[in-house]
């Protein structure tokens, strides 16, 4: 149980630690693994063997650059706005070849972590020189807003990775509508969707052998031992992750070892956990081109097409605004 004597929570990632860590389950955000920390040793996960997603969409776009930069094609410019852009290893592939084809656009990377968009602008101006880039930093929800006021030329919204992975679909049909609807004619939607395949080869995929995701993920107990002056003893909790294949549910863990109990002082919290309790930390969804096409219903969106990898793991689907809602 929890001992809470009330205290003022000023910022957003103090709420949410409460009110994740104080609920049955508990559970805390996977947005909150991401400091410079977080974003070094998601860099190390994208590089480990057994996480397929970052080669399979490397594979799309090399196979696939021309049919996709000439979708985004139009003849005023185009505005290719990136959601969780992250260190933009994969999105430079395409960066560099709407460059060599002189194509009129502008590059609004947008991700939740300043020292991500600090490497990136920083190594786009380096590698690709020449490139209009304006960085901006805020979560999704935050920046959809933003996204209405770019209207005076087409928008090309892009999500890669496993970004909507991270929403259940109640969530993911929110998104896609917020998206939707920051969409005029003609405007598209370019997004990646970890496909259904092999059971062990997901869950190898979010659980390797060095340790490295375990450590992503418990680089949320040490931000709230930083940030929130806590006492978390990261060796008493071990990461775990199951794959429900029916539902395509991926679920990420950190599980308590021996009973505890934690105390967050910037919060005045102490907080209580039995044995082989659990904190839930992420999910990570996977799809078929069925339920990607209810999505997308259900978020007024229809497919225009889409593109995949040599091993069929991986989707960029092209998304339009249906017609009856423009």
């Amino acid at each position: 149980m929890e001992t809470e004597n009330q205290t003022l929570l000023t910022t957003t990632f103090e709420e949410d630690v409460y009110n994740g860590l104080s609920s049955y389950p508990k559970y805390l955000y996977s947005k909150y693994f991401y400091d410079e920390i977080g974003d070094k040793l998601f860099q190390d996960i994208m590089a480990l063997p057994e996480y397929y997603l970052t080669n399979a969409e490397y594979d799309i776009f090399e196979l696939h650059k021309e049919a996709i930069t000439s979708a985004f094609a139009a003849p005023q410019g185009f505005d290719l706005i990136e959601l969780g852009a992250g260190d933009g290893k994969k999105t430079k592939v395409l960066l560099s070849h709407l460059l060599q084809q002189e194509m009129d656009f502008e590059y609004l990377p947008i991700d939740i972590s300043q020292n991500a968009l600090d490497k990136l602008e920083l190594a786009l101006h380096q590698e690709l020189p020449g490139i209009k880039v304006k960085p901006q930093q805020g979560t999704y929800f935050e920046v959809l807003d933003r996204l209405s006021k770019f209207n005076e030329r087409k928008k090309v919204i892009m999500v890669l990775g496993s970004n909507i992975g991270n929403l259940l679909h109640d969530r993911a049909i929110e998104f896609l509508r917020s998206i939707q609807e920051s969409m005029n004619a003609g405007d598209l939607l370019f997004m990646g969707f970890d496909q259904k395949k092999h059971p062990q080869t997901i869950l190898n995929a979010y659980n390797d052998p060095t340790g490295v995701t375990a450590a992503f993920n418990k680089n949320v107990l040490t931000r709230i031992n930083r940030e929130l002056d806590a006492n978390f003893d990261l060796e008493k909790f071990m990461h775990w992750e199951t794959y429900d294949p029916e539902s395509g549910t991926a679920k990420s863990y950190l599980v308590a070892t021996e009973a505890q109990k934690v105390g967050i002082k910037k919060m005045n919290l102490e907080i209580s956990f039995d044995q082989w309790e659990t904190i839930h930390t992420e999910i990570s969804q996977k799809y078929d081109d069925k339920v990607v096409r209810w999505l997308a219903s259900e978020a007024s969106l229809e497919i225009v097409r889409s593109f995949t990898d040599n091993d069929n793991y991986y989707k960029n689907y092209v998304f339009t605004k249906k017609l009856h809602c423009i």
